[in-house]
C-alpha cells in the first residue's frame, strides 16, 4: 500500500489543537502533493500523552485516491500524529528510554472487535480474552501461535481466545488464499482448522497458483475445498471483517496479541494468568 507522509515536522498555530484543526491542517498539507486527486481526513482517536503536559496523540483516518503513472489507486490507512497548541508531528522520542511514544498510543480495542465468527476457543463471556493476529506462514507465528492456543484451549472458562486473519501477501504470496481456505473450511462446520491451518508445509510460502496452495491446504487439514469455496460471499464477508479491525487498530505485524483488551508486546500475558 502507498504510504502518504506521516513523519514531518510543521510548525503551526493550532491553538487549543482541536480535532477540526488538526483535520484541517493536515488536509491542507498533504493536497500539495500533486499525486494526491482527493483526500478525506478524519480524526478517530484522540488521547493525551501521559508526562507531556499540553500534548495529544491523534489517531488519523486518511482516505486519498493517488495517481501513479496512469492509474489511480485508492489508499485508506491509518497515522498517528502528535500536537500541542504550536506543532504537529508524526514522530516523538522518549530522550530517555529511545522508544518511540507512538507504541504507547495505539488505538484502543474495542468490545465490538470480539466478534462471534472469530472466537476459535474459550466462553465468549471468560474470565480473560486473548486476541491474535496472524499469518500462517510467518515463522513467528507458526512457533508461537499453535503453541499459545494449545495451552489456553484447556482452559474455556479462563481464556477466550479471538483469532483474525492477517496475511502479509508481499512477504507470503500463499497466505491469502489459505487465509480463505480456513474461512471457508470453518464455515463449512470444520473444528480445529486454525490449528491444521499452521501444518501447511512452507514450500508453498511463494506460491500464487490458487489450486497448487488449496491443494496443499485440503491435504494438510483433510478439506475437499475448491476455488468456488475460497470467494463466496461469507468468505468475503469475513475477510473484510478482519480487514476492517486490523485497519481499525492498525496491526502491522505478526503476530500481534492484546490481552484484555491492551496490546501485549510480550505475547506472553497470558502465561502469567493462576488457572487453578
Amino acid at each position: 500500500m502507498s504510504k502518504l507522509s506521516a513523519t514531518m515536522l510543521i510548525s503551526a498555530s493550532l491553538f487549543a489543537a482541536t480535532n477540526s484543526e488538526v483535520e484541517t491542517f493536515l488536509k491542507n498539507n498533504l493536497s500539495k502533493n500533486p499525486a494526491i486527486t482527493s483526500l478525506t481526513v478524519k480524526v478517530v482517536e484522540r488521547q493525551p500523552l501521559e508526562g507531556m503536559k499540553g500534548w495529544d496523540s491523534f489517531v488519523v483516518s486518511l482516505d486519498a485516491k493517488v495517481k501513479q503513472g496512469k492509474d489511480e489507486r485508492e489508499v485508506k490507512q491509518r497515522v498517528i500524529y502528535f500536537a500541542n497548541d504550536k506543532v504537529i508531528t508524526g514522530e516523538l522520542t522518549d530522550m530517555k528510554t529511545g522508544k518511540s511514544l507512538r507504541d504507547a498510543v495505539a488505538p484502543k480495542f474495542k468490545a465490538e472487535y470480539y466478534k462471534k465468527e472469530n472466537l476459535i476457543y474459550g466462553n465468549a463471556n471468560a474470565k480473560h480474552k486473548v486476541a491474535i493476529f496472524s499469518d500462517p506462514l510467518c515463522p513467528f507465528c507458526r512457533n508461537y501461535v499453535p503453541k499459545a492456543v494449545e495451552y489456553m484451549k484447556q482452559y474455556p472458562e479462563t481464556f477466550a481466545i479471538y483469532y483474525y486473519h492477517f496475511p502479509l501477501e508481499r512477504l507470503h504470496p500463499a497466505a491469502p488464499t489459505l487465509t480463505r481456505a480456513a474461512v471457508a473450511a470453518e464455515l463449512q462446520g470444520r473444528k480445529d482448522v486454525m490449528l491444521s491451518l499452521y501444518k501447511v508445509p512452507t514450500t508453498i510460502t511463494r506460491e500464487k497458483d490458487e489450486q497448487k496452495i488449496l491443494d496443499a491446504f485440503n491435504k494438510a487439514v483433510n478439506t475437499n475445498l475448491k476455488i468456488s469455496d475460497l470467494h463466496a460471499a461469507a468468505v468475503n464477508a469475513q475477510v473484510a471483517s478482519d480487514d476492517a479491525v486490523i485497519e481499525s487498530l492498525m496491526v502491522s505485524g505478526t503476530p500481534t496479541v492484546y490481552f484484555d483488551g491492551e496490546k501485549d508486546a510480550t505475547k506472553n500475558r497470558y502465561k502469567g494468568v493462576n488457572v487453578k
